[in-house]
């Protein structure tokens, strides 16, 4: 295990600087899962252990996931401020692609604003920790637009995949990737249980490049975003026969560590 953590210390280190990287690799509990081997648990502790706390997410659109934790935090992601269920969240996180991913004018009660992008052209680095969820970032590079061209020339760390650690629960949201992830990048992830993926297939990546990354990232739930461009069949075909699928009549996924599907499944939540 201690091997397997150095590695991973290592890759994320040279991805991000090493100071941070030691300091999320630290405090990041899905790291750590990433790098145990696992754990057997006789089935008769399994029943007599408590049930594991609920975390429910909600799509609001596009690229926006509502969470709520069992601490009452609400974390709302590609935040624009166009896609509002309910209260104004307590954490957003913010990707710079174009304005329905960000807004550079918050409303002034939302406590955490946390842009995917850094200033003077150093990358974002975020590892903080609000109530019962810790929130970390993994730097990727995007495109930058010209009107309706959308083959710029790529902006070096302008994009974050952020990972929320909450009740036991992996988290990720891919915001808008532009490009392949290496080794560096899946072991600066560590481990996902849920996967929030753009699925549009031109632009944020082509559909096959975001099927090998699904496939690798290997999380039990896959939450397709970006919905408006692609039939999901398109998508279905291309991440193989190994993922289910689920077509929920609802717009909110209440799930703990105890009920994820003990087979990769695509959830299709309502929305847009």
């Amino acid at each position: 295990m201690w091997r397997s953590l150095c590695t991973a210390l290592a890759l994320f280190g040279t991805f991000i600087g090493s100071a941070f990287a030691q300091d999320a690799v630290r405090r990041s509990e899905c790291l750590a899962m990433a790098s145990a081997p696992p754990r057997a648990e006789p089935v008769a502790f399994r029943r007599l252990a408590a049930s594991a706390p609920e975390v429910a997410i909600t799509y609001a659109g596009h690229s926006t996931y509502f969470i709520d934790t069992p601490a009452g935090v609400r974390i709302a992601t590609d935040y624009s401020g166009a896609y509002q269920i309910g209260r104004l969240p307590d954490v957003v996180t913010m990707n710079r692609a174009h304005g329905t991913h960000y807004t550079l004018f918050p409303d002034s009660r939302i406590p955490h604003v946390l842009h995917g992008w850094g200033e003077d052209g150093k990358p974002a680095q975020i590892a903080t920790r609000v109530g019962d969820v810790f929130v970390r970032n993994i730097t990727t590079d995007i495109r930058r637009y010209f009107g309706d061209d959308f083959g710029g020339a790529m902006i070096r760390d302008g994009n974050s995949i952020f990972i929320f650690e909450v009740a036991g629960l992996c988290i990720g949201h891919l915001g808008h990737l532009h490009h392949k992830l290496d080794d560096s990048h899946f072991a600066a992830i560590g481990r996902l249980d849920i996967v929030m993926v753009p699925i549009d297939g031109t632009y944020t990546m082509s559909l096959e490049g975001m099927s090998d990354i699904t496939r690798r990232l290997r999380a039990s739930v896959v939450l397709p975003m970006h919905r408006f461009a692609t039939p999901l069949s398109d998508f279905m075909r291309r991440i193989g026969q190994q993922f289910e699928i689920d077509q929920r009549g609802e717009r909110t996924l209440r799930i703990s560590r105890d009920t994820l599907p003990g087979t990769p499944t695509v959830i299709i939540l309502e929305g847009v």
